[in-house]
């Protein structure tokens, strides 16, 4: 458990929270790259860290991001037009291009000084990997992006299902590193097989063992942490175990173990202290595509979400559970796996109160999550880089999930993509 001052470290990111700084010592995924497709298209509000932008395309495919604001007499450029000098206000036609210059001033005299005086708050961006990226960090010292370990080529792959929750970023996060948790929640759509390894196919995931309490070791990181899940294998078990390498990089994303198919990825980014994007991916060459993978999440805009990414299933329609369906033995009666986690996530309301929960031995990694970011924010509360930046730095595209069954002989941590499973 945690302390109230510890709790409110480890979730607040507004203003000068210490936890929101530490984020802002990183490239933040701030939008998809779907939602500013369009060159001159509609521009984009952006709600993260406890601030708004606009993200916008200029009819020349250049993209930019602002604060949401205009400097004049503070109306929202989300109503701007997007012309080709750069985004106009509606309210008096002040416009400001990419990089938050002003270009135009048609209420202001002829050869007004104002115009070179004024400049909107503008922030780098790139565009990788299916998301827009930027930074909101001290634009003096504006570090190189690093890949991602979910796209650690330009082409990689990846599939994106997104989904706005009214609850705080860390209890999203601590759902997606708690291995022990789908041998229950999802053993419905998470069942056991006579697979060599992890395996999926539209109808589910399969995995390779019955053992609902796994044996959990811990390892703290430059980058975060990373733990596996130790499981009796259905085959051979007094020599071999089922291993499941989960790997946290701070602040953002969780690398969970992959399937036989495509790599998981979940990705959670704080809008404010009390909600979050999430987002869950499937990334690399045999990543279903998109829309297929939207299906089988029940995350598709327009069918599962309205077109602010909000699900049309929520707490107060208890998210369409169907007890008949219970009856007849699925074990939650909620559809869809991030459904099924989402229920639980915001059933404990907008910030988790961890200073009285009750923690057990399949609770390593959550306690993990939390001695590491507290000790994140207290050190940026000193005065220290951020964990995952500085000196100490390894390339997150070196960084991977690993999963399968494996000699007692071999540790977990040693396991690379080359390590031959049984």
């Amino acid at each position: 458990m945690l302390t109230p001052e510890e709790n409110d470290l480890l979730t607040r990111v507004e203003g000068d929270a210490p936890m929101g700084k530490l984020m802002r010592q990183h490239w933040t995924p701030v939008c998809l790259l779907e939602e500013v497709r369009e060159p001159g298209g509609a521009p984009l509000l952006v709600e993260v860290l406890g601030g708004k932008y606009v993200a916008f395309r200029s009819p020349d495919g250049k993209i930019g991001l602002l604060d949401e604001l205009c400097p004049h007499r503070f109306a929202s450029l989300v109503y701007a037009r997007n012309e080709d000098c750069g985004l106009r206000c509606l309210y008096h036609g002040w416009a400001f291009d990419t990089a938050g210059n002003t270009v135009s001033m048609p209420s202001e005299p002829e050869g007004s000084p104002l115009m070179s005086k004024v400049k909107q708050p503008s922030y780098p961006v790139k565009e990788w990997g299916g998301y827009l990226w930027a930074w909101f960090g001290d634009k003096n010292a504006v570090p190189e992006f690093d890949p991602p370990a979910f796209a650690p080529t330009e082409d990689t792959y990846v599939a994106i299902a997104k989904i706005r929750l009214n609850c705080n970023w860390a209890q999203i996060l601590e759902g997606q590193i708690d291995s022990a948790h789908s041998s229950n929640l999802h053993s419905s759509d998470m069942v056991p097989a006579r697979v060599d390894r992890a395996a999926a196919d539209s109808k589910g995931w399969y995995r390779p063992t019955t053992d609902k309490a796994p044996r959990l070791e811990a390892e703290r990181t430059s980058y975060g942490f990373h733990y596996a899940a130790l499981r009796r294998p259905a085959k051979n078990a007094t020599e071999n175990q089922y291993v499941r390498r989960t790997e946290y990089v701070a602040p953002y994303y969780a690398c969970i173990p992959p399937n036989a198919s495509y790599n998981v990825t979940a990705l959670i980014v704080p809008i404010d202290d009390e909600n979050s994007w999430f987002h869950f991916m499937a990334w690399g060459p045999n990543a279903p595509d998109t829309e297929t993978w939207r299906k089988f999440l029940g995350a598709q805009p327009g069918v599962h979400l309205d077109q602010e990414w909000v699900s049309f299933r929520n707490h107060a329609n208890r998210y369409h559970q169907d007890r008949k369906k219970m009856d007849l033995g699925d074990f939650t009666g909620i559809a869809g796996i991030p459904h099924q986690d989402i229920a639980m996530w915001v059933s404990m309301g907008p910030i988790a109160n961890r200073t009285d929960d009750v923690l057990g031995a399949s609770d390593v990694a959550i306690i993990e999550f939390r001695r590491t970011m507290v000790d994140a924010a207290k050190a940026v509360q000193g005065g220290e880089p951020a964990i995952g930046t500085g000196s100490g730095r390894i390339p997150q595209a070196s960084i991977g999930s690993r999963e399968g069954v494996f000699p007692k002989s071999i540790d977990w941590r040693d396991i690379t993509a080359d390590t031959p499973r049984i």
